[in-house]
């Protein structure tokens, strides 16, 4: 089972999103369905709802790019290690998730807003799976 840590210290996302927890518990329940091998897991990661100011600064951080960016990602394990860790373990952490908030407001309407959210978060928790962007593409298809 998939599990989320949702914090948020931008209220503009309030306008789009009212309740996280209440969003993401029917996304992650149609998730946990599809994808069995997690059923008997606790699988979790952190989503940090965020704004320009705080990712250019954790991108600054930890990735040495003094720039805003819509997404990071930052996987607790490589795809060979998570692997492993699935087979022993009963409770994994897969990592965190920033998501930032001004590179999605310019969308026309609450619906194109969330549906780039959409694409925005999946995106993060497939590379907190292991995958990396060459091999991202075929989720999107």
């Amino acid at each position: 089972m998939i599990r989320i840590n949702i914090i948020s210290r931008n209220k503009n996302w309030s306008r789009y999103i009212n309740n996280p927890q209440n969003f993401f518990k029917t996304k992650i329940s149609k998730f946990n369905k599809k994808f069995k091998k997690y059923k008997k897991k606790i699988v979790f990661f952190t989503l940090l709802l965020s704004d320009d100011i705080e990712i250019k600064n954790l991108n600054k951080k930890f990735r040495k790019k003094n720039k805003t960016t819509d997404i990071l990602s930052f996987p607790f394990y490589n795809k060979k290690d998570l692997k492993i860790k699935l087979k022993k373990e009963k409770e994994i952490y897969l990592g965190d998730i920033i998501i930032n908030f001004n590179k999605i407001e310019n969308a026309n309407s609450k619906s194109k807003f969330l549906s780039e959210f959409n694409k925005l978060w999946v995106h993060g928790l497939v590379h907190l799976l292991g995958y990396k962007h060459y091999k991202i593409k075929i989720f999107l298809k």
